[in-house]
């Protein structure tokens, strides 16, 4: 595979990466702080009271500054929210509703949003997150590490990387409203003339988590020259992305067919003290409590190396060692979180059906002689300019800047 040249630059005749197909990328959320998610609402609420309660040297203890937040760190409102921009310690405001985000590949979590909080939280993202808009979200390279290349989401990604190695964010669109796809200049055009109309975004999106690869350089993806392959694939990667955007943008909510699905077969106990799996029964015991049938490619299913089942797990136990306000969790095992293993559970399991798919589709573009990199800058549409990997001017409204002065745009 030809090496990655700085994005945009440089030829090769190997396939194209991501980058090159949609060139605007974000880099991952960065909070600061852990207390600002959760895998509840109710903590940060409760963490949130407690750091409005408390004074001086007690507050600036539990909110953990760090050099781009302090309590006294005046912030811009983040883009759709309605937040105080001063100070916190001076004045609060009111408690802002948590929104759900997505805390790395497959877990969905809580998070505050209020920048005043937040080292770096992509605002450019916050402005073209609305119903329409889906975020292309990388999941870095570890060598060996197996799983797929990116994953798809409605929710606001973080970006967080299972093994410390975060990818890019990539919205599908860059504007609101699904406006203006967020694909190199020329390359639309170029593929509706080799593949017809089933060529739009959406088609494109399916491709990429179809064929995708992960590699040093970022997701590998190959452009095929057979049509009825690039159909196949889209078809595919249209089913992949059913199953992980749960039931969002109408897709329906993935299910397993009956006898298969997944069932609470013991209560889970208030304090469960250990996550196990037996391949033999294909039960999943969270200490006394039993959940079964549970495919074993759920089971096993990893990111980056790391199994997503243990991640999902681990985020729900207070760490050893936790203190301040990250220390306060759930009293005891809500009951959501039950709901949410069991349709994580069945999404694993579908992608595990689909992965055998996927890498037939791999295997087959492997023999055939699609677009190259240099055959993207032959048609013009490499490099992308400049522009297409700036964040679009998307302010039709005012945006209340750091101790309430307007953001310019």
């Amino acid at each position: 595979m030809a090496a990655r040249v700085a994005a945009g630059a440089g030829g090769g005749d190997g396939p194209p990466l991501l980058d090159d197909l949609m060139p605007w990328s974000v880099r991952p959320l960065r909070t600061g702080r852990p207390w600002v998610t959760a895998p509840d609402a109710a903590s940060l609420r409760a963490r949130w009271d407690l750091l409005v309660r408390a004074e001086g040297a007690e507050q600036e203890r539990l909110f953990r500054s760090s050099p781009s937040r302090t309590p006294l760190t005046p912030a811009a409102a983040l883009p759709g929210r309605f937040t105080g921009t001063g100070g916190f310690a001076r004045d609060p405001g009111p408690y802002p509703e948590p929104v759900r985000i997505l805390h790395g590949p497959f877990d969905e979590h809580w998070m505050i949003p209020d920048h005043r909080l937040l080292d770096a939280a992509r605002p450019e993202l916050w402005r073209v997150a609305d119903a329409h808009q889906l975020f292309a979200v990388e999941h870095g390279y570890v060598p060996r590490g197996g799983g797929p290349a990116l994953s798809v989401t409605a929710l606001l990604p973080d970006g967080h990387s299972p093994a410390g190695r975060p990818g890019r964010i990539r919205p599908l669109y860059r504007r609101p409203g699904a406006q203006e796809p967020n694909l190199a200049p020329g390359l639309p055009d170029l593929l509706r003339s080799r593949y017809g109309d089933a060529a739009g975004a959406e088609s494109v999106l399916a491709w990429v988590l179809a064929a995708a690869r992960p590699s040093p350089s970022g997701p590998v993806v190959p452009l095929p020259a057979n049509g009825d392959l690039w159909a196949e694939g889209v078809a595919l990667g249209r089913e992949v992305m059913r199953v992980q955007l749960r039931g969002a943008h109408g897709g329906g909510r993935p299910r397993l067919p009956g006898g298969r699905r997944p069932y609470v077969r013991m209560a889970i106990p208030p304090r469960p003290d250990g996550l196990d799996y037996d391949p033999g029964t294909g039960t999943l015991a969270l200490g006394t409590g039993r959940i079964s049938p549970v495919p074993a490619g759920a089971w096993e299913f990893r990111v980056n190396g790391v199994r997503v089942l243990d991640l999902w797990w681990g985020r729900r136990t207070t760490p050893s060692g936790a203190e301040g306000l990250a220390a306060l969790c759930p009293p005891g095992w809500p009951q959501e979180w039950t709901s949410e293993l069991l349709e994580l559970i069945t999404v694993l399991a579908l992608l595990d059906e689909l992965a055998p798919q996927q890498e037939a589709l791999r295997d087959r573009l492997d023999a055939d002689p699609g677009l190259t990199r240099d055959g993207l800058r032959g048609a013009g549409v490499l490099p992308a300019p400049r522009s297409s990997r700036r964040p679009a001017s998307v302010l039709d409204h005012h945006e209340e800047g750091p101790e309430g002065q307007f953001v310019l745009l």
